[in-house]
């Protein structure tokens, strides 16, 4: 199985991602995370984390070059949840180019309204998770990453699950939604 998680800043994409992938066995895949674990010594690591530091997007080629290398290892062969890419209309079409047009499988938007967005993320008490910031990243979102939802639903791949509720209630109805039963 092959999906992609999305949804707004705050809405739980990550931590959904993980659960899902764990009961599925599959591998999660997600951008920062990759981001985070790159070698510093190397040439690649020093760029990106250059890129980071200045608070700029690392750019769409050099994700897609990293993704194409965690795609090919071993745990994804089995299937994948991306998480964090892609974020534009233009990753889309660079992860279409990489998987081929029919290379996902399922699209979970996961639906969370925009009061209890910044209610989770003022909760995490991170500095810079101001509710000015905040609603600013939403506004990124609406403008950059919600575009993407009409381009999967031209697909018809694009599945919505409530994000609201306990972080295992949410996953219950993500493993309904994409047609998976647990068994107890």
């Amino acid at each position: 199985m092959r999906l992609l998680f999305i949804g707004p800043p705050g809405a739980g994409k990550g931590t959904q991602a993980k659960s899902v992938a764990e009961r599925l066995g599959i591998a999660h895949i997600s951008t920062g995370d990759m981001f985070r674990s790159l070698d510093p010594d190397t040439e690649l690591g020093r760029k990106v984390n250059r890129i980071m530091q200045a608070g700029d997007y690392v750019p769409d080629e050099v994700v897609v070059e990293m993704l194409e290398g965690r795609l090919s290892q071993p745990d994804a062969a089995r299937g994948f949840i991306l998480d964090g890419f892609p974020r534009t209309l233009g990753q889309a079409e660079a992860l279409d180019r990489l998987l081929g047009e029919g290379g996902l499988d399922r699209v979970v938007l996961l639906e969370v309204p925009e009061d209890e967005l910044v209610r989770r993320m003022l909760a995490r008490g991170r500095l810079d998770d101001t509710e000015a910031a905040i609603r600013n990243r939403l506004a990124t979102y609406r403008r950059e990453t919600e575009p993407l939802i009409d381009f999967y639903r031209k697909r018809s791949i694009v599945i919505e699950v409530d994000g609201l509720g306990e972080i295992e209630e949410v996953t219950g109805r993500v493993l309904e939604a994409i047609g998976v039963t647990e068994r107890g």
